[in-house]
């Protein structure tokens, strides 16, 4: 198999795409309330909790929604579902992974509340599905990194070994494998084996900072230069660490770091971003014109739904024009449906 049909196979196999048949509403929800229903991390994560909730705040702005309000992950799922429930909420988001259970069933018992999962599929015809496809951006990420690292060492962890996180690392792994194909390089990947995804690095939740930085510590020791955590605010431990050590730099997940946190932008590189606010701005103007569906919203680099942001700080001129005109074409030819072998 040539190396340009191998990019596209190895794309194409990580792509999170749901169908389901479109069930559309009767009438607009002018007067919607909306109720988010937020995973582990906090609503101050800078990333996929904070981001989403950060939609829905636009979307009141806009006056697509008459109230919003979230709810910390607590201790149950169900519970907050409920509580949304009984508050009449008539547009309740579940946000990640964890949440979809819970979700779906919720959705089951209430047919007359509109219902949207982040990172979960549709349902029914009252609950959507909100989906993106990072492994397309992490992949241009990969290259940049092995492209940039000066150890021939670069390496990434998640939180959880659940798909929204590693569909991040093995769309990164495997835009390292590409840089290696076509310039017949061997930069090293540590923390995801895309042959054996078991052994994977995971920290085993969002919020534990402290094994975040031990993880970023021990890749260093390997000599690791650039490190990708997928993980919400765990990457604060890695870039916090990096400030100490200066032996690694970060890429920011989710949400633009210089936006999010600028104090780390000595350390972070470029962010991997996820269009979670415009995915959840979608859904709520969707309700608010009268046309939801459980069609799946699925962000892409064509639809911009996933990106990456502007490099920052000192890497702007420190990553070759080359490498920076390199990533750029690589993701022209993604959102076109195909990856060039050169």
């Amino acid at each position: 198999m040539s190396k340009k049909l191998r990019v596209l196979s190895i794309i194409a196999a990580s792509t999170l795409v749901a169908g389901v048949a479109v069930a559309p509403t009767a009438q607009a929800a002018t007067k919607q309330k909306v109720c988010v229903a937020l995973d582990t991390g906090g609503i101050n994560d800078k990333s996929f909790n904070q981001l989403s909730y950060e939609g829905a705040k636009i979307a009141k702005k806009k006056g697509w929604a008459s109230s919003i309000e979230y709810l910390p992950a607590g201790t149950s799922y169900d519970a907050n579902l409920k509580r949304f429930v009984d508050k009449k909420c008539t547009l309740i988001f579940g946000i990640g992974y964890l949440l979809e259970d819970a979700v779906k069933k919720s959705a089951a018992a209430n047919p007359g509340i509109k219902y949207a999962m982040v990172d979960g599929a549709s349902g029914g015809a009252n609950l959507k599905g909100l989906n993106f496809n990072t492994n397309e951006n992490s992949f241009l990420a990969g290259y940049m990194a092995a492209g940039y690292s000066k150890t021939g060492v670069v390496a990434t962890y998640g939180g959880a070994p659940i798909p929204p996180v590693t569909i991040f690392m093995d769309g990164f792994a495997k835009g390292v494998q590409y840089y290696n194909d076509v310039k017949s390089k061997n930069v090293k990947v540590l923390g995801w084996n895309t042959a054996k995804p078991s052994e994977g690095t995971f920290v085993g939740n969002f919020s534990d900072q402290v094994k975040a930085k031990e993880l970023s510590v021990a890749f260093e020791a390997q000599k690791a230069d650039i490190i990708f955590p997928v993980g919400g605010s765990l990457v604060v431990g890695t870039v916090e660490n990096s400030l100490s050590t200066k032996k690694s730099i970060a890429l920011w997940v989710d949400a633009d770091a210089h936006l999010a946190a600028p104090k780390y932008d000595s350390v972070v590189m470029i962010s991997v971003l996820k269009g979670l606010s415009e995915g959840v701005q979608s859904v709520i103007k969707d309700a608010y014109d009268g046309k939801f569906t459980n069609t799946p919203y699925v962000g892409t680099l064509k639809n911009k739904g996933v990106g990456l942001s502007p490099l920052y700080g000192k890497y702007k001129t420190g990553i070759p024009a080359s490498l920076q005109k390199e990533v750029a074409e690589l993701a022209k030819d993604i959102a076109n449906g195909w990856v060039p072998a050169k």
